[in-house]
């Protein structure tokens, strides 16, 4: 690799689809290409055609008719387009991320969650969030020297500062320009995320590939296993006069068949 010495930290982006600040300070920005929306007004004018033709219909059996054919597999030719131009310019981006630094921090994103959004669906769907991670894992292990880290989900790389270190209570997605109120630094939201990523490759325990846990407290075990799922037991009713259905008040006793012992008998119901 180019620089096998320099961790960079890669923030993903809507607008912007990636910036990448390494650990010497230096800062990219890849321009998002947005191939769906160079190509929607030729896959809308296809999809009016294909409308208009006389398509199958397997309600009544009915078969396409060859202009249906023909239009359809005119609109199929524009999605394929756009599926290969959106692949080629992640490829090329993807490796040559991992030829050039020597540790990659990305984020992990919950993408099946961010598509619920409908304003933003179609272009985080169009960015390809989850095939940028994708690549960059398969790629960073082919290359024995490059690592790649990838940060806790729960890790505020857009709140905290990179010049100080505080972090913010709330930062909305409209505000696109960090101001700290503790060191009073101002800069850009998506860049001070990505240098927040490139610091956070010399804080992550070498190995484990997870970074921004490390202050996480010990599990310790509770006493008597109790920190594992047992059976659950059905409480045991007893009738009694007076009493339809057996019931027991609250404040009454109620054994468990597990709390009883071999030499009791057990009583089926």
């Amino acid at each position: 690799m180019a620089r096998p010495d320099v961790a960079a930290g890669i923030d993903l982006g809507v607008k912007t689809l990636a910036v990448m600040a390494d650990s010497t300070g230096e800062i990219r920005t890849v321009a998002n290409p947005g191939h769906d929306n160079a190509a929607r007004a030729r896959l809308r004018r296809a999809s009016r055609t294909v409308s208009r033709r006389q398509g199958p219909d397997r309600r009544t059996g009915q078969k396409p008719s060859r202009r249906w054919e023909k239009a359809n597999a005119a609109r199929n030719r524009v999605h394929h387009r756009v599926a290969n131009l959106r692949e080629d310019a992640l490829h090329k981006l993807t490796t040559a991320v991992a030829a050039e630094y020597g540790t990659v921090v990305v984020e992990d994103l919950n993408v099946a969650g961010m598509l619920r959004n409908r304003r933003l669906a179609r272009r985080i769907a169009d960015a390809g969030f989850g095939e940028i991670r994708r690549l960059l894992t398969y790629k960073t292990g082919r290359r024995h020297a490059t690592r790649l880290v990838v940060a806790n989900r729960w890790y505020p790389s857009s709140k905290t500062c990179s010049g100080c270190g505080a972090v913010k209570a709330k930062l909305p997605l409209h505000m696109r320009t960090y101001e700290c109120d503790a060191c009073h630094l101002v800069i850009d939201r998506d860049d001070n995320a990505a240098l927040n990523l490139a610091a956070l490759a010399a804080a992550c325990t070498t190995g484990t590939g997870v970074a921004g846990d490390q202050d996480t407290p010990k599990r310790v075990s509770k006493p008597r296993g109790a920190d594992r799922k047992t059976r659950a037991t059905r409480t045991r009713r007893k009738a009694e006069a007076g009493r339809a259905g057996g019931a027991t008040l609250p404040h009454q006793r109620q054994t468990e068949t597990g709390d009883r012992t071999q030499a009791e008998a057990l009583t089926l119901w």
